[in-house]
């Protein structure tokens, strides 16, 4: 073997957060792949600083490869078969400090890894190799000690995961290295060769915060599973508030940022919540906290959710206490109240999908960063806009992150909203929005509308939600909302009705679809639907669905030239599991869905893992759009993926097989690993998932078994994940806007006959960090009609990261 590339080390610091374990996973696999040397850090900062104190044998002889395996690369061992077991990785799962060959970890804190000391990692919970926060390594004395025992150990690159303050200490690691290497030189702790090989110290940062505190990103890894942690939380006490008709105020975490109070407040349908960036404008604001509250419960509300951020404050910077919250709620209302402080069971569990997915794609992203760092390219920390992996320069995102608090101390809100991101801001008035009972209306008589709301195709997550939602608005604003249940049959049957505040309440945890649904599309008989819609006189119409309500939409603009009922605004929200809707990257219901799956695949594994050489192959839904198939085995680690986009053929299985009794062969006697292989339904109809297992058992001989499952409709969900509540609210609210600004236009024309623009049809899209209105004209120029999917997919690359995470490419 050459010598390698770059000797990298990646460490946790500060809080632990779920992901964590997924950011070494990643780092460590992505390192080993492009021909790096990868080491981890156990303690954080503390561990750099305390070095290895123990000499001996820390760098045992390779993996002995079998002769097949040999043969199969020509005689030559690939970077992953050299650093295949390098290292002692099991012992940082079980914390006993001896290794079952003899070596130890006792006085080691900087430890080289390889491939398989990480496999499985990321479906655990906080980080396996510890986290620590480090008063030493803030002196320059504790850095000058770290510096020295990463030069001891060759290493000249670093991967920091943590809040603000562990990026902070890297960046200032960074900028001190020379003064650093250049004083250990005049100690004479390390040589001139050696000062002139490590002159540059690369370093990325990845931010691991439950918070999501941190600017310039979208999303903090660990934040999205406190967030499931906590609304379990409040779905469980939701059904005992109601039963005794109480009164809950929970204290969640978010010393400056309020992100997990307003998203569980949106994803719950709390009453009320106190957040640092925005104090109640009310003064005193008990006042208007009881009055909204009494309103709740004046029309029947039985039971009161308040949410309190632990940082949140009045317009003066008083703290605003669970405890006086209870209080207040108990003496001025007679409510039966209770705290709940939820505190570090936040940061608990098992990584939910978006935060292994997440992390994932962001230590690959940072593995790249480093290989192309220069000494004049700043420290970068890598982050999100939307589904897309960005890099920005570290201490730009620190230092806007601290303007957050600076403002909120200076009172100065506005700016501290202004700083957060754009969703951030829509979500606090969609709370608001959806919240609040008002009592007068608010928009003119003219400006009124009937909203006529639907669902089609199969259930999905976030479909209640998004009705609650779209409810709540339209009494705010004076419409009128009308469900039509069972989509456009039961229009036909006339099974139409209004909807009230009071009606949807509970629906933003509720799964499937509390409409009822199905894939009848308007045609069945166009004209007897136009009629419906003259006769009840719809303003608008929303529709809540997948790929069927595309289609829908579809059939009614074209349908404008025949009826002039159809003559109004109409919208379509994307909602599916498959996520197959056309130029959106994300449909209600995929989280959902990718969550789902990830629960059933860690149990079957967790089989397969205990039979030890067993290969599960699982089925998963999505028709003939394999999103569902290729994101759950980057969730789950899945060893090989089927979809339809990509098909499959003999070869294709042909290689399958050789790379599974590759990968069994490598494996220690008796440490066998249970496999998953991931096939979408519509992958084949040839060769069907019993086919195939059946084949993997035929010809894995000894060296491995096989079993399938099929997950069918449990991929649909039980419960939402509260990424899908929060978006269902957002894109909802934003739906109704776009109805209220093509129905005033159409008010506007003098004839009484109207004539909807093109645009007025249209379908609510992400794009990116933007969303955006496609009317479905050219929705239709993007649609692969035949495969009910788009032309093109962002995450179809992702195949490919599969399959280089599980060593793949570098075994065949």
């Amino acid at each position: 073997m050459s010598e390698p590339r770059m000797k990298l080390a990646v460490l946790t610091s500060g809080g632990d957060s779920a992901g964590m374990n997924a950011v070494v996973r990643a780092v460590v696999k992505t390192g080993i792949i492009r021909g790096c040397e990868t080491w981890i850090v156990r303690e954080g900062y503390e561990g750099l600083v305390r070095g290895n104190t123990q000499v001996h044998a820390i760098h045992p002889e390779p993996p002995t490869v079998p002769a097949a395996v040999k043969h199969a690369h020509g005689g030559q061992a690939s970077n992953l078969l050299s650093n295949l077991r390098f290292g002692d990785g099991d012992l940082l799962r079980d914390g006993t400090g001896d290794h079952p060959g003899g070596r130890s970890l006792k006085g080691r804190y900087i430890v080289r890894v390889g491939w398989d000391d990480v496999r499985g990692w990321f479906a655990e919970g906080g980080t396996l190799i510890g986290t620590a926060r480090s008063a030493v390594f803030r002196t320059t004395e504790g850095r000058l000690a770290a510096a020295n025992n990463m030069i001891k150990e060759g290493i000249d690159a670093l991967v920091v995961c943590g809040g603000d303050g562990s990026l902070s200490g890297a960046d200032v690691f960074r900028s001190e290295w020379p003064k650093l290497v250049a004083e250990l030189r005049s100690q004479g702790k390390i040589t001139e060769e050696q000062a002139a090989k490590h002159g540059h110290l690369k370093i990325v940062g990845l931010v691991g915060s439950i918070d999501n505190d941190m600017s310039m990103t979208d999303l903090t890894i660990g934040a999205p599973t406190a967030l499931h942690r906590i609304c379990e939380a409040i779905d469980n006490i939701n059904s005992t508030a109601a039963s005794h008709s109480r009164a809950f105020v929970l204290e969640v975490m978010g010393r400056h940022c309020g992100w997990l109070a307003l998203l569980a407040g949106v994803s719950s349908g709390a009453d009320f919540i106190f957040i640092p960036e925005r104090p109640p404008e009310a003064n005193p604001w008990e006042d208007e906290m009881c009055a909204e509250i009494q309103r709740h419960r004046e029309i029947g509300k039985r039971k009161t959710i308040v949410i309190v951020a632990e940082g949140a404050h009045d317009a003066n910077l008083q703290p605003i206490r669970a405890d006086y919250v209870k209080d207040v709620l108990t003496e001025r209302l007679g409510l039966d109240t209770r705290v709940t402080t939820l505190g570090h069971t936040q940061r608990g569990g098992r990584p939910c999908a978006f935060d292994r997915i997440l992390p994932t794609l962001q230590g690959e992203e940072a593995v790249k960063a480093l290989l192309e760092a220069t000494p004049e390219t700043p420290s970068y920390m890598i982050g999100v806009r939307e589904n897309k992996i960005t890099r920005v320069p570290l201490m730009e995102a620190v230092a806007m992150t601290r303007a957050v608090a600076e403002a909120i101390a200076a009172k100065d809100f506005a700016k501290a909203m202004s700083l957060r991101d754009p969703e951030f801001h829509q979500s606090l008035e969609g709370f608001f929005a959806t919240s609040a009972l008002y009592k007068e209306k608010q928009l003119a008589h003219y400006k009124r509308m009937r909203v006529a709301i639907m669902h089609m195709g199969a259930p999905a997550g976030g479909m209640n939600a998004a009705t609650r939602a779209a409810v709540r608005y339209c009494i705010r604003q004076g419409h009128r909302p009308l469900a039509i249940h069972n989509g456009f049959r039961g229009l036909l049957d006339d099974n139409i009705h209004e909807l009230s505040w009071l009606g949807v309440d509970g629906w933003t945890a509720r799964g499937g679809s509390e409409l009822g649904t199905n894939r009848t599309l308007p045609d069945v008989d166009l004209g007897a639907v136009a009629a419906r819609f003259q006769e009840h006189n719809f303003h608008a119409l929303m529709m809540i669905g997948g790929f069927e309500a595309f289609n829908a939409l579809l059939i009614l603009d074209n349908g404008r030239k025949h009826y002039p009922a159809f003559h109004i605004p109409m919208v379509h929200l994307p909602a599916t599991i498959s996520n197959n809707v056309p130029m959106t990257e994300f449909s209600l219901g995929s989280d959902t869905s990718l969550n789902a799956l990830v629960d059933a695949c860690d149990s079957i594994k967790q089989s397969a893992s205990a039979s030890r050489n067993r290969v599960f192959v699982v089925e998963t839904q999505g028709g003939k759009c394999g999103y569902i198939a290729t994101m759950g085995a980057l969730a789950t680690g899945a060893c090989i993926v089927y979809t339809p986009e990509h098909g499959m053929d003999l070869d294709t299985l042909r290689a399958d097989v050789k790379f599974l009794k590759i990968r069994y062969g490598l494996d220690a006697k008796g440490r066998s690993e249970g496999r998953l292989v991931i096939r979408n339904e519509a992958s084949s109809t040839v060769y069907t998932t019993d086919v195939i297992t059946k084949m993997f058992k035929e010809e894995g001989g000894e060296l491995f078994d096989s079993r399938s499952a099929s997950l069918g409709h449990t991929l649909q969900g039980g419960v939402p994940s509260p990424m899908d509540r929060a978006r269902a609210a957002r894109l909802s609210l934003r739906c109704m806007a776009f109805l209220e600004e093509h129905h005033e236009e159409l008010q506007k024309q003098p004839s009484k006959v109207k004539q909807a623009p093109p645009e007025s049809a249209a379908v609510i899209t992400i794009q990116g960090s933007a969303i955006k209105w496609v009317p479905v004209q050219e929705m239709l120029q993007h649609a692969d009609m035949k495969n009910r999917r788009g032309k093109t997919a962002w995450w179809e690359d992702i195949r490919g990261l599969v399959e280089d995470l599980v060593g793949r490419s570098e075994l065949l």
